[in-house]
């Protein structure tokens, strides 16, 4: 006679996996991010367009005179058709020439190519501590409170990380500067000076995204307790570790990585303010000083690239969503067969 222990640890209702994704599927996202991008474009070249006033007058002042104002916009072609600058402009934008500073007379590429490794850097290492803090966090909330289990404890996480996720990146940067670097003195306020600058602009960045994917890690775990395959896991009285760790958490991270894998196109933007608290030397720095000092090849070119930032990991995201829950991949094929 089989015993429950002799029982295989299987989870019948739950559907096998597809491992491929189809080719229609592939081709959609493709299809959306190429549109999305050419939107991205137009949107960023009609900027200049839309801004009040002359632009060039703006930069030059309004004393300069106005053979110096005409030389430099027939310089730039501005004085050119709307059809034959937007062909121009695309033209350049595929052969990476994405202008010249007004300020600096410097390549806006090479300002792009100096401050981008370090705006990644930031928005990467922040992605990382914030799953790596709130998946073990959610599923914990999750096993306090199955069931109807720790109120208290309910109470204090939706509580807490809800104040986390309300509170802006810069606050909390502003917080950490005049306590960690200005008060105590124990890590440096600015710069990037080494491994310890980046403790205070990653936290910053981190907090809220921790929270907000703590609360959708718990969800997901108390959707999955309350499986057959995790009543079957208990009832086998299985070491907390490998009940939790091999059986509970593979099957709770693909909603939660996905919105992870969202939340970096958002860190990459967000992380602009909190570079200019910490004086990082990232895009976030040069966009800022694009706007103030009316640098407008400078900051035309930093909305195409965090654009173009945001809706590339939004396609990855996409796509890697597809290999985790084949789902969405196979949603497609089915619908091209009916």
């Amino acid at each position: 006679m089989s015993t429950l222990t002799d029982t295989p640890l299987t989870a019948p209702t739950r559907p096998r996996r597809a491992r491929r994704l189809t080719p229609l599927f592939f081709a959609r996202h493709l299809l959306r991010l190429a549109v999305s991008l050419a939107v991205l474009v137009v949107a960023s070249f009609a900027m200049i367009h839309l801004i009040p006033g002359d632009p060039l007058r703006q930069m030059l002042g309004p004393t300069a005179p106005k053979q110096l104002v005409d030389a430099r916009r027939a310089e730039l072609g501005l004085d050119d058709p709307l059809p034959t600058q937007f062909a121009h402009y695309v033209q350049h934008v595929c052969a990476g020439d994405l202008g010249t500073s007004f300020f600096s007379a410097q390549p806006v590429s090479d300002l792009i190519t100096q401050g981008l490794p370090n705006t990644l850097a930031l928005a990467l290492l922040a992605t990382l501590v914030a799953l790596l803090a709130a998946i073990p966090l959610g599923v914990w909330a999750a096993v306090r409170t199955h069931k109807g289990r720790g109120r208290a404890t309910e109470a204090a996480f939706t509580t807490l990380t809800g104040a986390a996720v309300a509170i802006p990146e810069y606050l909390y940067g502003l917080a950490l500067l005049l306590v960690f670097a200005l008060g105590l003195r124990l890590l440096p306020p600015a710069g990037m000076t080494g491994p310890a600058s980046y403790v205070l602009p990653v936290t910053a960045l981190s907090i809220a995204p921790t929270a907000m994917i703590a609360r959708m890690a718990r969800v997901e775990t108390l959707r999955e307790l309350d499986t057959d395959y995790m009543r079957l896991a208990q009832a086998k009285r299985l070491p907390a570790w490998r009940l939790y760790a091999v059986h509970l958490l593979p099957n709770t991270l693909t909603a939660t990585l996905t919105l992870g894998g969202l939340l970096l196109g958002g860190l990459i933007t967000g992380s602009v303010l909190v570079e200019n608290v910490f004086a990082w030397p990232g895009l976030g720095q040069r966009t800022v000083e694009a706007i103030t000092q009316k640098d407008y090849p400078v900051a035309q070119a930093m909305i195409l690239v965090y654009g173009a930032l945001v809706l590339v990991v939004n396609f990855l995201v996409d796509i890697v969503l597809g290999l985790l829950d084949p789902k969405s991949a196979l949603s497609a094929a089915t619908h091209q067969e009916g």
